[in-house]
């Protein structure tokens, strides 16, 4: 029925347009015909249309990386606007709301972007290029270790030496901010276009902010509460968290040029862009910096002369181990009567600045090597050699039972966190054999320990989670384990612990609970979600089962402590850090971890 028709159509048409009208006809004369076809599909769930949003994003995210930039309000950023607002992320709240502005999720994002970036009309993304040579003074997010350089008013430069993840993560982040500027914009204008007073007396104070004059806040506040779309009892309550965390440029200040960039591209056409160097785009992926990074530790391991000692690799922050292994010893005279889990949470405390630096002459003086990162990877590294350990000098909660020679002595390697994909470059580059002397060494990792903070599904804030499993989300790649550490390790702290399979996320800040009530309720039984877990598992698991870089009976060790629950208001990431709450778990797990690696079971 169908084929002498297109024939027809097709010899009629120009070769050079030939396909798309050639699709044209063909719809109509199926619509002339009345051939009816059925469309009708089952009706998503909010979890499969999240899902479906996610994966746009990340398809998105990554064309554009390749293309090399793109215009934040062109098509290419409002079709991720577009998946954003789909997916509406618990941390991000009320970005759908064509009014109101997100105030915790700013607040959350302009911790983790560059100080002044709303300032700028231009956005690039750089990896490590030589900058830190040049004379402009670094940028560092209070929250992200990255270095950022401000060229002049109008551009920004970037570093993103962590892998995708951080070129994902702050993207996710700048198109929720420009997502907000446009409510700012709008609320700024009245229906011919015309701004408003509020935003011209918030001009004056901006001005006079910048100046450092005085002016009446409580006035402000008001003008504020008008552009925000907040009430004014919401607006003085955000101002001050603003003010508080001191890293941060001022609410008032924030919002003035937020409004302005978007006003101006709006009126003036302007155009914000965000572009990515030529240097970015070829080395991401290939492990630039985690093989430099690597080769650092292998040599200072080379160098003392603890290569081909037992290893012990913990992936963790880089003060619980030294605090539980040397704390005690450094502060004899204030650790007096003091547990472990006190000492630690005294040390956490500000006003112990001069106790912390204390504890970290003593390390160095006895046992602990911390090397500067000069690879780009910003992950700092401690090396411990328990030969220079007193068993006397520990803590009674640690317990260290000595080997009989100095060459069976453990040596630990403690990594600080890295940030989802760069786990896999990290962790793969580390574990592979040593060739700085001509021959390969192969390094004689005993074990390898992941600690760290996650989300929690079911639980709150402090509670231990025992990984038996990671899942890619999204996808059915998975990475189960044979965990060293059980459920019964923790029990009797007074925290609630449980075990089952965690979720490995694209990015914490891309969730929705659509999407995790779904992983905990259907029959993966998910008990929390991270970004680094699968990433460590599918290096370990390489190295160790099919590129014989390390022993195929190497000990795993995972277990993390909740930083938020993101299915519940008011708990998710923007709502807060851990605080006092994480001393507990952290060094609990700590201690575990530390038991077993010094145990003559395990050595």
């Amino acid at each position: 029925l169908r084929q002498p028709f297109f024939r027809k159509a097709k010899k009629s048409l120009h070769p050079a347009t030939d396909e798309g009208i050639f699709v044209s006809v063909s719809v109509v004369s199926l619509q002339a015909k009345n051939i009816v076809m059925s469309t009708q599909l089952p009706s998503r769930t909010r979890a499969q249309q999240s899902r479906s949003a996610i994966e746009r994003l990340y398809i998105s995210m990554r064309h554009l990386l390749i293309r090399g930039g793109y215009k934040p309000m062109g098509v290419s950023g409002e079709a991720m606007i577009s998946a954003l607002q789909d997916l509406r992320p618990e941390i991000y709240g009320s970005i759908n709301d064509p009014e109101r502005v997100e105030l915790e999720g700013l607040l959350y994002i302009f911790q983790r972007l560059p100080r002044g970036i709303e300032e700028v009309q231009f956005i690039r993304l750089v990896t490590k290029e030589g900058f830190e040579k040049s004379l402009f003074e670094p940028v560092i997010a209070p929250k992200r270790r990255r270095n950022a350089y401000r060229i002049d008013s109008d551009e920004i430069y970037i570093e993103m030496t962590r892998g995708r993840s951080d070129i994902y993560d702050i993207l996710t982040h700048l198109t929720f901010m420009y997502i907000e500027a446009e409510k700012i914009r709008r609320n700024s204008e009245n229906h011919r276009k015309e701004k408003k007073r509020e935003w011209k007396m918030l001009e004056e104070l901006v001005e006079k902010e910048r100046q450092g004059l005085e002016f009446n806040k409580e006035v402000a506040y008001i003008y504020l509460s008008t552009l925000l779309g907040r009430t004014y009892e919401e607006t003085v309550s955000a101002c001050k968290r603003f003010e508080e965390d001191g890293a941060v440029n001022s609410l008032f200040h924030i919002t003035y040029w937020l409004g302005k960039r978007a006003g101006d591209e709006q009126l003036n056409k302007n155009d914000r862009e965000i572009t990515f160097s030529s240097a970015l785009r070829e080395r991401v992926g290939h492990h630039h910096h985690g093989e430099a990074w690597a080769i650092d530790i292998k040599q200072c391991l080379s160098d003392r002369g603890l290569l081909e000692r037992p290893l012990h690799i913990i992936s963790a922050n880089p003060h619980s181990v030294m605090n539980s292994l040397y704390a005690q010893a450094a502060l004899q005279e204030q650790a007096a009567g003091m547990t472990l889990e006190e000492l630690t949470k005294e040390l956490s405390l500000p006003q112990r600045a001069a106790w912390r630096v204390r504890v970290f002459a003593y390390a160095q003086s006895n046992g602990m090597i911390q090397l500067e990162d000069g690879s780009g990877a910003n992950i700092t590294v401690q090396i411990f050699d328990t030969a220079a350990l007193d068993p006397a000098l520990l803590p009674a909660d640690i317990q260290f039972q000595r080997p009989a020679t100095t060459e069976e002595m453990p040596v630990i390697i403690v990594m600080d966190y890295a940030f989802g994909e760069q786990a896999y470059e990290t962790m793969d580059e580390l574990l592979r054999p040593f060739d700085g002397k001509g021959t390969p060494v192969r390094l004689d990792v005993r074990s390898i320990n992941i600690m760290g903070k996650a989300g929690i599904l079911e639980g709150g804030k402090g509670d231990i989670m025992i990984p038996t499993s990671h899942v890619f989300e999204g996808t059915a790649d998975n990475y189960p384990f044979q965990n060293d550490l059980t459920v019964d390790d923790f029990m009797g702290q007074g925290l609630r612990v449980s075990a089952g399979t965690m979720i490995t996320v694209l990015g914490t800040s891309l969730q929705n609970k659509d999407v995790l009530q779904y992983l905990r309720d259907s029959s993966w039984r998910a008990i929390g979600l991270e970004m680094e877990g699968a990433h460590y598992q599918k290096a370990i698991q390489a190295s160790s089962q099919i590129r014989n870089n390390i022993r195929k009976d190497v000990v795993l060790r995972y277990a993390y402590y909740a930083s938020d629950n993101p299915l519940l208001t008011g708990h998710t990431l923007a709502s807060g850090s851990l605080g006092l709450e994480g001393v507990k778990p952290t060094y609990l797990i700590t201690k575990v971890i530390l038991n077993r690696i010094l145990s003559a079971k395990h050595q």
